[in-house]
């Protein structure tokens, strides 16, 4: 059984703490168990039912209704009623289907949210802010690793699944090399931003997550490719950001270099042959560029 404090269960649901414990005095939601040194948390259950009750208050159900409904009846609540959010609906059933490894669920969320949202919208609204959700758990030790292997082994085999389907770019382009460094093991964005460079019918070689310099060099040696473009989310590459892009864009001094990710924010040098892409949309404007 997971436990969540009350931090944890507002940065998943959205819903202020003092508001919590308002609707708990109040109206008896979301009422805390105690471990036997008498600090408060929740559980699984706890952690389902109040994303429910987030969902129905932030598309117009007053809290008093929810409090009165029975906890058993508002997946019907939710089911019958046309909302505004959509996309939080998703990102929600996600998350109850990862803590409970429902496989499922979860696959019939996604496959549900990508053919009402659309491939793109989905990753973008629902895949990534599901993803910040369980790392903010995580961080907190209150997500486990199996959780997030579970979900990322599913929504990995959709995105090469939708990669695979796309029309393979034509011509003698120079491809693009896909990578993350060293110990770098997040490969959603990486497989995503495949994913739009071939649509955009742009060639790529995707080598994939966790790749040194030294491999970089062996595969590069010779070759006419020109563009390396890697996402990090978590550097563990043995130098700092800063130090780790200065060497790379010094080894392959006549290669555009093109940084995603998290820590393009915390960049101080400035390396004439790289491009930073600091935001989702700059990545996107780039590619279909």
């Amino acid at each position: 059984m997971d436990r969540f404090t009350i931090s944890d269960i507002e940065n998943i649901s959205g819903i202020k703490a003092h508001t919590l414990r308002i609707w708990e005095k109040r109206y008896g939601i979301l009422v805390p168990k105690r471990k036997e040194s008498n600090h408060r948390y929740y559980d699984n259950d706890d952690l389902k039912y109040i994303l429910q009750v987030a969902y129905l208050y932030k598309n117009g159900y007053k809290i008093s209704k929810i409090a009165g409904l029975q906890k058993d009846k508002l997946k019907d609540h939710i089911a019958a009623t046309t909302f505004n959010d959509e996309q939080l609906l998703f990102e929600n059933t996600l998350l109850n289907a990862a803590f409970e490894f429902d496989t499922s669920l979860f696959e019939e969320t996604l496959h549900t949210a990508f053919e009402k949202l659309g491939f793109e919208k989905c990753i973008l609204k629902v895949v990534y802010p599901y993803f910040e959700k369980v790392g903010l758990l995580w961080m907190n030790d209150e997500a486990i690793p199996a959780q997030e292997h579970f979900s990322s082994n599913i929504i990995r085999n959709k995105i090469i699944n939708a990669i695979d389907k796309l029309q393979t770019p034509v011509g003698n382009k120079e491809p693009v090399i896909l990578f993350t460094p060293d110990d770098e093991h997040h490969e959603i964005p990486l497989l995503f931003a495949h994913y739009l460079f071939k649509k955009h019918n742009k060639e790529v070689v995707y080598l994939g997550t966790s790749v040194s310099i030294d491999t970089l060099k062996d595969f590069c040696e010779g070759k006419k490719h020109k563009e390396l473009f890697f996402n990090i989310i978590t550097n563990f590459t043995g130098f700092s950001i800063d130090e780790y892009l200065m060497i790379l864009c010094e080894t392959f001094p006549s290669h555009k270099i093109i940084m995603t990710g998290p820590l393009t924010n915390d960049i101080t040098v400035r390396m004439p042959n790289c491009t930073l892409l600091t935001s989702i949309e700059k990545m996107l404007e780039f590619i279909k560029s």
